[in-house]
């Protein structure tokens, strides 16, 4: 007796609607070992779409990435765009070096050339910057990059730019997912075998649109100190476009990691492609204590974040997105000019930005986390007459001017690298400038913390937690008084779009502390991000006030486990 009827059936039907042979083997294979465990993990469940594409384990079934999934997505993505009267646009596709992202891109473009779509595409592994700045240059209806940025090796993506050039957002998501959820099986989607074969390719005047954009709206600068760099794509896609964009900037004194330049979807000197994670840095870091390098700077795979290493005086110290954040956006405020210019970053990144606006006299916004939220902040405010010149988020997340609209790590890097020129010559370490801001800014700490509540019970009891705050909050954490309270679940409608309801609460302390506290949008976990503001009167006290208020944001994250009864 089959001890998973549905299962089965579920793996048969998927076999019989997908067009790749390899894929249908490997599932018929699972079949056949019986392991309902495995089978479950395939087709028990299905890859959905959402704001931020698809994502996923590439593999068999319909719980992975494969050609089956990117045929079915780009079928509904081509109703969605029937169906908006957008069919005579056109779509920019572009994919990175994984190891199977040419063969989905391949698909899309057959695909969408199928249902009667101009596409444009790129013929070679492009970094995500450069497709999104492409597909705003066309005005293209639509772009897809096929990538999972710093996703492990396993891993492959789907990600859609909407007309105006940056990520959707809802309602188009679900949209695009209605339709996709009504295309039938995989095999009987019409698509173009030879689409690559014939007109569509972009050719290398796109990247030459892209370099001569991001020096435009740099303006005229000239490096005040050679900097010695030591850059990595960490084997993705940004190797020679960053290195090339560098030299046009007047940076020419980079040397790249060796082993980790070349595109390479194995990336074999890392487990994790990731430039937060630990060691992920280590071979940048190596060769520039080697070589006497002033700087260590890195992208992601797909070259849309950007990772800073710096000397401190005992080694290299890898600074956090936060640091780079309010020091790169303390700079690009101190560059351009003008009493309208904005800046947004996610409301999880440091409050400190909105002072160091302040300061420069800009307009400071925070949207929800995702670069989508912020570069919808800055579309919506561009129309009122503001002028967007920065925006990130404290996962390595940074832009600069409206040449993307998104993260772009390749041009984050020439500024960050004008950054630390400019302070070479003044005999000022990037540390000392930090330190110089949090004097005349204040220092904000930041301490992530997450509570897990393991066992069949443990999401509802998050839930739990977060329901009674809707009717109970804390009078002080951390020993500071709460002096207000906003539930993101609650009055959307009053808000603007880029801060749509969410399951999210922010309590604001008393000296411009915070506290914010959500649920893990993926395991039963909730998140507290204490974010602990104080004042420094010289920069020699930076250390002790800063270890200090970590003990403050601990104390405060503490002080809210214990309230929603979550101790552990």
């Amino acid at each position: 007796m089959d001890p998973a009827p549905d299962l089965t059936a579920a793996a048969r039907a998927w076999i019989a609607g997908d067009p790749d042979p390899a894929t249908r083997t490997e599932l018929a294979d699972i079949l056949m070992s019986g392991d309902v465990a495995a089978l479950h993990d395939r087709v028990g469940e299905t890859l959905r779409f959402g704001t931020a594409g698809i994502r996923g384990e590439v593999g068999a079934g319909s719980n992975r990435m494969n050609r089956a999934t990117v045929i079915r997505a780009t079928r509904g993505l081509a109703d969605h765009l029937i169906a908006a009267g957008r069919a005579a646009g056109t779509v920019v596709v572009g994919f990175d070096g994984r190891l199977d992202s040419r063969r989905f891109a391949a698909d899309t473009v057959g695909v969408l050339t199928a249902a009667g779509i101009p596409v444009r595409f790129f013929s070679n592994v492009t970094p995500t910057p450069l497709v999104a700045f492409t597909a705003k240059r066309f005005g293209a209806s639509a772009a897809v990059v096929v990538t999972a940025s710093h996703n492990p090796p396993r891993d492959n993506g789907y990600k859609v730019y909407d007309a105006n050039g940056a990520q959707i957002v809802p309602p188009v998501d679900t949209e695009i997912a209605r339709f996709i959820d009504r295309v039938g099986p995989a095999v009987r989607v019409a698509r173009d075998e030879h689409a690559l074969d014939g007109e569509g390719v972009i050719g290398p005047d796109a990247e030459d649109a892209y370099v001569e954009a991001v020096l435009a709206f740099r303006g005229p600068f000239v490096v005040p100190e050679t900097l010695d760099i030591v850059y990595t794509p960490l084997h993705g896609v940004g190797g020679r476009p960053a290195m090339r964009l560098l030299a046009a900037a007047g940076h020419d004194r980079v040397t790249a990691v060796p082993e980790q330049f070349e595109p390479d979807g194995r990336f074999p000197t890392m487990a994790f492609p990731n430039p937060e994670e630990p060691g992920a840095l280590d071979l940048a870091v190596s060769l520039a204590a080697d070589t006497g390098a002033d700087l260590v700077a890195a992208n992601d795979p797909d070259a849309d974040r950007l990772a800073v290493c710096v000397p401190d005086g005992n080694g290299w110290r890898r600074l956090t997105g936060n640091e780079i954040g309010v020091l790169l956006g303390d700079y690009v405020l101190e560059r351009t000019a003008g009493e309208a210019r904005l800046v947004v970053s996610s409301i999880v990144s440091t409050p400190m930005i909105g002072a160091v606006a302040a300061h420069h006299g800009a307009r400071w916004e925070a949207t929800l986390t995702g670069f989508k939220w912020i570069c919808s902040a800055a579309l919506d405010l561009e129309q009122q007459g503001l002028q967007f010149v920065y925006g990130f988020e404290e996962a390595l997340g940074y832009t600069v001017g409206p040449v993307v609209r998104d993260k772009d790590g390749m041009s984050a890097a020439v500024w960050f690298a004008d950054l630390a020129s400019q302070a070479k010559a003044a005999g000022e370490s990037l540390l000392d400038r930090l330190a110089r801001l949090y004097v005349r800014d204040g220092l904000w700490v930041s301490e992530p913390r997450s509570v897990g509540r393991p066992g069949p019970d443990g999401l509802g009891e998050i839930a739990s937690a977060m329901d009674r705050l809707r009717t109970a909050t804390p009078d002080h954490l951390g020993g500071m008084a709460v002096t207000g309270v906003i539930d993101f679940r609650d009055d959307a409608g009053t808000r603007p779009r880029w801060l749509p309801a969410s399951p999210l609460v922010a309590f604001d302390l008393a000296g411009g502390s915070r506290v914010l506290v959500r649920p893990s949008g993926t395991e039963p976990k909730l998140k507290i991000y204490s974010d602990v503001r104080s004042g420094v009167a010289a920069a020699t006290e930076v250390p002790a006030v800063a270890a200090a208020a970590r003990d403050v944001a601990a104390a405060a994250a503490a002080d809210l486990v214990c309230f929603l009864g979550l101790g552990d």
